[in-house]
């Protein structure tokens, strides 16, 4: 889940960025000069100045197609960028974007309205404005057969997560509901397993990721707290199940409008690039910082799973990559493999011991992950290249 700079990440987020730990974007970001977006002439990115008060546009008319928003962030606080459908389902999105930073957004629009947002301080509904598309491009899924087998290969792997997630968070639901402490503690690393996989493609939907993984500080003024975190405190800290019946049916009601919106979403070749960028930036912080399960430090079932859902998005476009950059994809297939062993000397059977580590491990294993964040970073701009 996106997170607050207040920390906690949501201090889920007091990493991805409370502290802000800004592991993953040194190769990603440049200074951001204090001047307002610049007018252009139509073509090429569109500029995009956000500040603690303003979402200037160089532009608010595009053409159909791929589009790259380049935007630098002239405010003091931490910042996200969106681009919003109606209902606000997020078409693409940057987060995480420091005072002083700049980061690019690449996205494929077709014709239609949407909303260019900016959410200084990551919270709220944001600065909001009109994006007009216009034009008649064709879809990348149209006209690349590898990109349209992607897409496809990837919606097969969205949805046998969203089965497994609604079964065993069914479980873990009947488990708090029975009062059997022992058995939710060891569901709630499993079911959000399935949860962390997929959270971008859940992200996309509204308000549900933060009613279903919002940690504490994450929630605003007169928002009631649910989800996992909040029965996660309960489990841990209480050690008890009493009070949350409420939640977990709410819990168990929410996942099941996510699996049921998974199961149909569309995806776009570059949402799943971006997808697989965002996973690695919830790792680097709220996962390596142990912001993110701070009760129950199950924290690595985490920080694997938001690794294996960013490498199943990059699997799906191997083909399409292969041609564009063969070097890049065996560059992916070298930091994948060092990722995944950096996890082993934490394991402990079938899962994790719990996550408590020096901060000397915590650079370590955020080195690795920015090792990987940074190839990975290349894989939408290789992707939008004609």
């Amino acid at each position: 889940m996106r997170t607050t700079p207040v920390f906690v990440g949501t201090a889920r987020r007091v990493s991805i960025f409370g502290t802000v730990v800004v592991i993953g974007l040194a190769a990603l970001t440049a200074c951001a000069k204090d001047e307002p977006a610049a007018k252009d002439d139509g073509t090429g990115p569109v500029s995009v100045k956000a500040s603690d008060s303003g979402c200037d546009l160089s532009r608010r008319d595009v053409k159909s197609g791929t589009s790259t928003f380049s935007v630098t962030n002239g405010g003091s606080k931490v910042t996200e960028f969106y681009v919003y459908a109606d209902g606000d389902r997020v078409m693409g999105e940057v987060e995480n974007i420091g005072p002083g930073l700049k980061r690019d957004l690449i996205v494929e629009l077709p014709t239609g309205k949407y909303q260019a947002v900016c959410k200084p301080g990551m919270v709220g509904d944001g600065i909001r404005g009109d994006l007009n598309v216009a034009g008649d491009a064709p879809a990348q899924v149209d006209t690349d057969t590898a990109l349209k087998q992607a897409t496809e290969s990837y919606q097969r792997y969205v949805n046998s997560q969203a089965v497994a997630l609604e079964q065993k968070t069914t479980e873990f639901v009947t488990a708090v509901k029975a009062g059997d402490v022992a058995k939710a503690k060891e569901l709630f690393p499993v079911s959000r397993t399935y949860w962390e996989r997929i959270e971008p493609v859940a992200e996309s939907f509204g308000d549900l990721d933060p009613k279903i993984d919002a940690r504490v500080n994450d929630v605003e003024p007169g928002t009631e707290w649910t989800g996992y975190h909040r029965i996660e405190q309960a489990l841990w800290v209480s050690n008890s199940t009493k009070g949350m019946e409420k939640y977990a049916d709410l819990l168990l009601t929410d996942v099941k409008t996510v699996v049921a919106k998974a199961k149909v979403v569309k995806l776009t070749p570059l949402q799943l690039a971006n997808g697989a960028k965002e996973l690695l930036d919830e790792v680097a912080t709220g996962k390596v910082t142990g912001e993110e399960d701070r009760y129950s430090h199950t924290d690595l079932w985490d920080f694997e799973a938001n690794v294996e859902g960013s490498q199943a998005a990059i699997q799906a476009l191997r083909p399409a990559l292969q041609k564009r950059d063969a070097a890049l994809v065996t560059q992916l297939d070298a930091q994948f493999k060092a990722v995944f062993a950096s996890l082993d000397k934490y394991r402990d059977g079938d899962g994790f011991k719990p996550y408590t580590a020096t901060e000397a491990e915590k650079k370590a294993l955020g080195a690795v992950v920015d090792g990987l964040a940074e190839p990975v970073s290349k894989v939408a701009g290789v992707l939008a290249k004609k």
